[in-house]
């Protein structure tokens, strides 16, 4: 027997991502991990702007408002101890007004409707079928906000209402931006407040629905994430302290997986050479005025420089003049 685990085997997406691309992450906090990980290697991404969000009705939402430019309608504010927040938002966005609060989200969404109509990739990470409404109006939120679990009904997506939700949100963003790419994922995060077994019936009807997204649906492809996750990593060596979420090296090599899958081998070789010169950057030196450590100043400027014409390091330069 060569191996002793299940290693997930890449491909290359016929539709590769280089650092001209533009990149719009949203969803689970995986979304962030993806978008911070983009973003620290010199991508153009946006990363998870309206905060995480979980199940798919409120993802698709908060897509459809950016796609219509649309403001969160009056009844969707709340205020509690003096902060501001919005049951479609989560509590990152939040204010100590009303009217501070409103603004906010109009500047974010507007922010958000012009990056959407002209990126290249859409990138959604789903976390669970669970979700909550209001008891007083029957509304779908995105966060409870930590208000009395006695003013909301849980329940259960069905694969059939994710799917419609789906289409309506597919069709509206094509309308804006017809050559958009969209890459779905299973946030690899277990949701064990919902007990292992309900954790497992919810992923697996919102990854149902994501195979089905990705076969019916042109542009559409699914990265596995949760896949990998559960199944390559299969240790918990590769979990956070909680047990709950992956260690910075599983998030890593999940990344690497993604890199592999979308990249380019031209965009690989650019990476590994930023990659370098970062660990250069993040070098702290016992003696500063030496005329070693300033030749490795010297040698660092000379690396940013030539990267200058591919990446965006200005601001890294203006550290190295």
């Amino acid at each position: 027997m060569s191996t002793f685990r299940t290693e997930f085997n890449t491909r290359l997406h016929k539709n590769t991502i280089s650092h001209s691309t533009q990149i719009l992450t949203i969803g689970s906090c995986f979304a962030d991990s993806i978008g911070n990980q983009l973003r620290g290697n010199k991508f153009h991404a946006l990363a998870n702007p309206f905060g995480t969000t979980y199940n798919p009705l409120s993802i698709h939402k908060l897509i459809q408002m950016a796609c219509h430019n649309q403001v969160p309608s009056p009844e969707t504010y709340l205020v509690n101890e003096d902060i501001h927040s919005n049951y479609d938002f989560h509590s990152s966005l939040s204010a100590l007004s009303r009217q501070e609060l409103e603004k906010k989200l109009i500047e974010i969404i507007g922010g958000v409707h012009h990056f959407i109509s002209q990126c290249d990739f859409l990138f959604i990470t789903y976390g669970t079928s669970w979700i909550y409404t209001r008891k007083d109006n029957q509304e779908l939120v995105a966060n409870c906000h930590k208000q009395p679990s006695s003013l909301f009904s849980k329940s259960l997506l069905s694969q059939k209402t994710i799917e419609e939700s789906f289409q309506e949100m597919y069709a509206d963003i094509r309308k804006l931006n017809p050559t958009i790419q969209i890459i779905l994922t299973l946030s690899p995060v277990r949701h064990l407040k919902d007990t292992i077994e309900l954790n497992s019936v919810s992923k697996s009807i919102v990854r149902t629905a994501c195979y089905s997204f990705s076969e019916s649906n042109e542009n559409v492809d699914y990265f596995p994430a949760y896949e990998i996750m559960m199944d390559d990593l299969r240790d918990y060596r590769f979990y956070a302290a909680d047990m709950i979420h992956p260690s910075s090296e599983a998030e890593e090599y999940i990344w690497t997986k993604f890199s592999e899958s979308y990249f380019s081998p031209e965009t690989r070789t650019l990476l590994k050479e930023w990659q370098t010169v970062k660990k250069m950057m993040e070098h702290k030196a016992f003696h500063p005025s030496s005329p070693s450590h300033q030749k490795f100043l010297k040698d660092i400027r000379a690396k940013l420089e030539a990267l200058q014409p591919k990446l965006d390091v200005n601001e890294e330069l203006k550290n190295y003049l």
